[in-house]
């Protein structure tokens, strides 16, 4: 058991994703705060025009997918590293529903 903790530690490809863990960590933080600016202009654009703006509305989905596509990684869920070690196209592929 312990011969397989003391290989697991020196295994370098968990290191180097630990690594990208702590950096897309960081990353959703600054995501959060966009996707809180997102929301308040989407209510300001609603209270002001009565709709959503359709800008607004893009931007918001891509960046939701985004972050979701941080999740899956940071979850273990996939191996893929997200955007910037990706395409954003990938990004954009994962199936998000339009409202409309």
């Amino acid at each position: 058991m312990q011969e397989q903790i003391t290989e697991n530690l020196k295994k370098l490809s968990t290191w180097k994703r630990i690594l990208f863990m702590t950096m897309f960590s960081i990353i959703v933080s600054l995501v959060r705060v966009l996707l809180w600016a997102v929301i308040f202009l989407q209510v300001a654009s609603t209270l002001i025009t009565g709709t959503a703006n359709e800008n607004i509305l893009n931007f918001g989905r891509s960046l939701s997918a985004y972050l979701y596509h941080i999740l899956l990684f940071l979850t273990f869920n996939t191996d893929d590293l997200p955007f910037p070690f990706a395409s954003w196209d990938l990004t954009e592929a994962i199936d998000v529903p339009k409202i409309k």
